[in-house]
């Protein structure tokens, strides 16, 4: 009899196994569509060979009927993939820091968004101070920053209290919820102000900061990693640009 239980047990966590794997290559099936589509704008597909959408949202999993949040949504890079992954059964907030609404070339682009989403119900454009720009109507089973996160310590931007920043984002997401942070690597042992002198951040402090808001450390992707890269420069500088060392780090909130 307990031979018999075992092997019950085993073919429930084969087929349970064999479920969330077809599960998941279904929805890497509806992001590689999402990435192939036509209709994305030349903008967003000529920067596709250096930001590697498809294995990026297939590591965050990402998959229709989600709730995103895409907070700094900048040019809407990401908010128009995500629009296409979740579908109508999903939503996606296109979150704007109000720090960010001071440079022209960020309002240019959320203008963007804002007329990509009177074309799609799904999508919504909010602005708001930092940590209010992390709140939302409805539990999210995504919260991705891109980019932006080492932004939020500077001045410009408040500071922002990032210890609150985190909690706002842990409450934000359902229990089981997924919290990824992509960015520009910083050397180790940068000095604070390494954020607003060359746009980077250290891997570790982010994962410091995270962490003590409650969330567990799900997983790290080398997709974005350069090694070559000297890290002595900012995104923006032309020798660098485009191909920085990035680090994407997910966590997962309990539950």
């Amino acid at each position: 009899m307990y031979r018999s239980i075992l092997a019950a047990a085993l073919c429930v966590a084969l087929v349970a196994g064999a479920t969330r794997a077809h599960a998941a290559d279904d929805a890497n099936g509806v992001i590689a569509k999402a990435v192939a589509d036509a209709s994305r704008p030349p903008t967003d597909t000529v920067r596709d060979a250096n930001r590697k959408p498809a294995p990026a949202l297939a590591f965050a999993g990402v998959k229709p009927g989600d709730k995103v949040a895409d907070y700094g949504t900048g040019a809407g890079y990401f908010t128009r993939l995500f629009s296409a992954i979740v579908g109508a059964n999903g939503h996606v907030y296109a979150s704007v820091p109000s720090g960010l609404l001071q440079y022209p070339n960020i309002v240019k682009g959320i203008a963007e968004v804002q007329q990509f989403a009177f074309a799609h119900a799904n999508v919504s454009v909010t602005y708001a101070a930092p940590i209010d720009a992390a709140r939302y109507p409805e539990p999210l089973d995504l919260f991705w920053i891109s980019q932006n996160y080492h932004d939020l310590p500077d001045d410009f931007m408040g500071p922002v209290d990032m210890a609150a920043f985190n909690r706002a984002v842990y409450t934000a997401l359902k229990p089981g919820g997924v919290y990824v942070v992509l960015d520009h690597v910083a050397a180790k042992g940068s000095p604070t102000n390494v954020t607003d002198t060359l746009h980077r951040i250290e891997p570790a402090t982010v994962r410091r900061e995270v962490e003590a808001a409650g969330f567990k450390f799900d997983s790290e992707s080398k997709l974005l990693a350069n090694p070559d890269d000297p890290h002595t420069k900012g995104p923006f500088d032309a020798s660098i640009q485009g191909h920085t060392d990035q680090f994407i780090l997910k966590f997962r909130k309990p539950g």
